[in-house]
């Protein structure tokens, strides 16, 4: 992927948290022309040695209304782009598109009481941005995230996620969201034992919501492995949840970077 001087703007990194040996965090300055719906993401370019730049995208973890971005990844071993990311300190550079694009914004729903967020690993990223929004907590009466990791030390963001209630425009609104933490390879304090999945289909995750999966109320936003999705998707439209389209509004909203 290329991009010209006309559609990026070099913006600097102001702080890097290594969160395990394969998860990091990234702050950047933003440009002030730089504008993004919660949900959306941008792509992000890293210059290798050689000169050549290589492009991926990521979501956006910081809300719309925040002075920088921020972004949440993960080194793939032997990974083009990440092998590069990895190794950038605060003061380097990072490329960022001007044009942010993605289709897992609130507008993919025309009603719904229950707003579901299906995430894993660093497919949090998007709905954080969300939930730092305001429009989801006026919008819909529960809020759940479920976030799945293979290993509990991979759950990050928790303190932001808990710090939601105290910020003075969510007060009030606190209460609608749950936090659903799932963790896949070991049992883990405070977290469903499971893929999503397979808590969907025996039940447990509703169970641990209070609430039932159902096309009437319920919308459902999924990021995260490529496989997942595809998995998720499937399991839902034998519930009669269908993929959210402009000519056929649905239940179901995904993003696909692949």
């Amino acid at each position: 992927m290329t991009a010209s001087a006309e559609k990026f703007t070099r913006q600097t990194l102001t702080d890097v948290q290594p969160l395990t040996p394969s998860l990091f965090t990234l702050r950047t300055t933003r440009d002030p022309g730089f504008r993004f719906v919660a949900g959306q993401f941008a792509r992000l370019g890293v210059t290798k040695a050689d000169g050549s730049v290589v492009w991926r995208a990521y979501s956006m973890v910081s809300s719309p209304h925040d002075e920088f971005l921020e972004f949440f990844s993960i080194v793939v071993p032997g990974g083009e782009f990440t092998s590069e990311l990895s190794r950038l300190q605060i003061g380097d550079s990072l490329l960022i598109e001007r044009q942010a694009v993605g289709y897992l914004t609130l507008d993919r729903f025309i009603d719904g009481r229950d707003l579901w967020m299906l995430s894993t690993g660093t497919g949090v990223a998007p709905f954080l941005s969300i939930l730092q929004d305001f429009e989801v907590w006026e919008k819909f009466e529960r809020i759940i995230l479920v976030y799945s990791v293979r290993e509990g030390r991979e759950l990050a963001y928790q303190a932001l996620i808990e710090g939601l209630a105290q910020r003075d425009y969510l007060a009030e609104h606190a209460h609608k969201l749950q936090l659903i933490n799932t963790v896949t390879r070991e049992a883990y304090p405070g977290a469903l034992n499971g893929r999503i999945t397979q808590l969907i289909e025996n039940g447990e995750l509703e169970h641990a919501a209070g609430l039932a999966l159902s096309p009437e109320h319920s919308r459902v936003m999924i990021c995260g492995n490529p496989q997942m999705i595809d998995d998720t998707r499937a399991l839902l439209k034998t519930r009669d949840l269908r993929l959210s389209l402009a000519r056929r509004p649905g239940q179901v909203a995904v993003e696909n970077y692949w």
